[in-house]
């Protein structure tokens, strides 16, 4: 994992130098989450089937998380941070105690196969997109301290791409896009049967790969404008943003659109969040504008050592196989290994018969008498 930082002013040339390199997993990583209230607090899952959770400050690994048989697939936060959950290619949701690694809850998904999954705000529930049993795409709402059954499930279509979805907790709104597609379904969710009411689509001709989120606090509230999408084009090879604006005339603050939303201002260091703290985030009012408080500097801590320990096992050795391609090619490096190694040591007794003659005929010979 590399940690990067974006000069004042944005960027203006390449940047080829982290100012962090994190090294614990064993294969490649996949995912990377900051902490939604934390400072410093960053989660990774790789291809090794685990969460490592990196204390920047220190530059070290401080908890790891090994309850998944497979690869994770996504990873949510709810709104404090004190919950994590995991949907994983092994067909199972979790919920699971970040700090002690502990499973609360799991979901065996038999009839809906999660992909991804989202907390939905402070409302203890969630939401996964995925694939029913005859492959067509699909969203399920679950209870966060009940994985036993889904709230409901709803078909979305036939189409084979990913639904990503994306909600957000000032408006109770949830959007969805589809991997390969050109359109973005949003609906509004509420506490009540049916959950889930549809609202319109956004559509385009252009299909998209994937898509990034503006924070609150770049949004135009003048404008009335909700959430921005930074949708990624692979046919045309650029960016398009997509601004989801509430149709109002009226030129004052609109209250009930703009909330108190958190702000970048952690709640908690890592030391308390590592302890068992667990704050909500702080709130700010985007009436005036966003204004940033203070500057936080980000200090890269030295690091000399070359081994990663975390609860007892040093993550860099002693990497078992994951797979039957891997194992295979493990076996004949052994294997080869193993016939270079008697070869020198059927090199080293023949040398060591020769110096025990040269040795006893040095004894044996006239002079030494």
């Amino acid at each position: 994992v590399r940690i990067w930082e974006i000069p004042e002013g944005g960027l203006k040339r390449n940047m080829t130098e982290a100012v962090l390199e994190l090294y614990g997993h064993s294969r490649r990583v996949g995912l990377v989450e900051w902490h939604p209230t934390t400072n410093n607090i960053l989660f990774s899952a790789g291809y090794d089937y685990k969460v490592l959770i990196w204390n920047l400050d220190i530059g070290e690994p401080v908890k790891m998380i090994d309850c998944h048989t497979d690869v994770i697939l996504c990873m949510s936060f709810n709104t404090d941070g004190s919950l994590l959950a995991t949907t994983c290619k092994d067909k199972k949701l979790r919920v699971v105690e970040p700090r002690s690694g502990r499973v609360l809850q799991e979901a065996s998904c038999k009839n809906h196969r999660v992909n991804r999954v989202v907390f939905l705000g402070s409302t203890k529930r969630l939401l996964t997109t995925g694939v029913s049993r005859w492959n067509t795409r699909q969203i399920a709402l679950w209870d966060q301290e009940d994985l036993s059954m889904p709230l409901i499930e709803e078909e979305i279509d036939g189409l084979s791409g990913l639904l990503f979805p994306f909600y957000d907790a000032d408006t109770h709104m949830l959007y969805l896009a589809g991997k390969g597609d050109g359109n973005i379904r949003y609906y509004e969710i509420g506490s009540e049967k049916p959950y889930l009411s549809y609202l319109m689509e956004f559509r385009s001709p252009a299909p998209q790969k994937g898509l990034g989120v503006m924070p609150k606090h770049g949004l135009d509230v003048s404008a009335c404008e909700v959430f921005r999408f930074y949708k990624l084009i692979t046919l045309k090879g650029l960016i398009e943003p997509i601004s989801m604006i509430v149709p109002r005339r009226s030129e004052t603050y609109q209250e009930d659109i703009y909330p108190m939303t958190p702000g970048t201002e952690p709640a908690l260091t890592p030391d308390e969040w590592l302890s068992g703290v667990n704050r909500d985030p702080i709130l700010v009012s985007l009436k005036e504008g966003y204004k940033r408080n203070s500057k936080i500097v980000f200090k890269a801590p030295v690091r000399e050592k070359k081994s990663v320990v975390v609860n007892g096992i040093d993550l860099l050795e002693n990497v078992p196989p994951r797979t039957e391609n891997e194992l295979l090619r493990m076996f004949f490096r052994q294997q080869d290994e193993i016939r270079r190694l008697k070869d020198e040591l059927s090199q080293k007794d023949i040398r060591i018969r020769q110096l025990q003659l040269e040795l006893k005929n040095f004894r044996n010979s006239p002079k030494n008498n």
